[in-house]
């Protein structure tokens, strides 16, 4: 069958009619609108820092060493300070305080910052009741800033009774002090008469008369460091000073005083002559009249050991030193040193 040439233009016409309309026209149903949703704004979140890891130290002050022990006396404080790093502001700590297995005290304590603010720490004072070993434990609960710890440290308290013929660790420290001082002792551990000798000679000092036993104000004050001998001729070099109020010998090397001694010098009747004057004349061993190693600095006037050397002015005008202290003063005074008497 053959189609006529103006039936096959029309066919041409509404195909190409049909490609020329918008891809719309072919969609099922209704077009649709489209509103754009509202944005939503979101904060970011700050991650929580770690808790800082925490390191503690603690430190002993105003206590003794004897042979590396820390050691005090009952009632008297020793500082305990404590020291955290890092610092984190906010933070305590719980001190409790130990005699054997008893606590006896705890408290809370801030933790203040350094000057840098490089750590945080405290300082807190702990007096044993009585004698026996004292532990101080410091703890620490976690917080969101620091971790949890925990220290401790120990002390001992000893019991502060002492007769002639006493030893252990409390004699020790009574001889500790007294050297510390420069009084002339050894560190025996036995209460001995040497000890007893600078214990007196340290009740000089304070102007307390005379006891070769220890109170405890006197006590209280020597284990405090309370009390000083002052030279007067701290030019002379190595010298020895007689103090003829106190009754007291003080060798010294310049102002650096060496070793503080008691003597007995010249009775009222036979003063010990004052002044300054040197040893021209040095004999060991006794003599015929009882003088024992003698260093003698004018005419007939001498420092030397004497039995009796008792604790007031009883000599011909020498200074008398107990038999037991006349040697170790003998070696170390040469001939020329210079040994002044006075009154203070």
């Amino acid at each position: 069958m053959r189609i006529a040439p103006s039936t096959i233009r029309a066919l041409l016409l509404a195909v190409a009619a049909l490609v020329c309309l918008p891809a719309a026209a072919f969609a099922q149903g209704p077009p649709t609108t489209t509103t754009p949703s509202a944005s939503t704004t979101t904060t970011p979140t700050t991650p929580t820092p770690p808790a800082a890891t925490a390191t503690p130290s603690l430190y002993l002050s105003r206590e003794f060493l004897l042979a590396g022990h820390a050691v005090t006396v009952p009632r008297r404080a020793v500082d305990v300070t404590g020291v955290v790093r890092p610092y984190v502001a906010g933070q305590t700590v719980t001190v409790r305080e130990f005699l054997g297995r008893r606590q006896f005290r705890s408290v809370q304590l801030s933790l203040k910052p350094s000057p840098q603010m490089s750590y945080g720490g405290f300082v807190w004072p702990v007096a044993s009741p009585s004698d026996g070993t004292v532990t101080v434990v410091v703890q620490h609960a976690a917080t969101p800033g620091m971790s949890a710890f925990s220290a401790q440290t120990r002390f001992t308290a000893l019991r502060p009774t002492i007769t002639f013929g006493s030893r252990g660790r409390f004699v020790q420290l009574v001889q500790q002090r007294l050297r510390a001082l420069h009084f002339f002792t050894t560190q025996s551990g036995v209460y001995d008469s040497g000890t007893g000798l600078a214990v007196d000679a340290y009740h000089r000092m304070l102007g307390r008369g005379t006891s070769q036993l220890l109170d405890r104000r006197t006590l209280t004050e020597l284990l405090n460091g309370f009390g000083k001998f002052r030279i007067r001729f701290p030019h002379q070099g190595r010298h020895a000073e007689g103090d003829l109020t106190h009754q007291l010998l003080a060798l010294a090397d310049g102002s650096a005083i060496h070793w503080i001694l008691p003597i007995s010098s010249g009775k009222p009747s036979t003063p010990t002559i004052l002044g300054s004057h040197q040893i021209y004349s040095r004999v060991p061993g006794y003599l015929p009249d009882g003088m024992y190693f003698s260093d003698f600095f004018i005419r007939g006037f001498a420092i030397h050991g004497y039995d009796p050397a008792p604790d007031y002015p009883a000599s011909h005008g020498c200074m008398r030193l107990p038999i037991v202290d006349a040697i170790p003063v003998f070696k170390w005074l040469g001939f020329g040193d210079w040994v002044d008497t006075y009154y203070r």
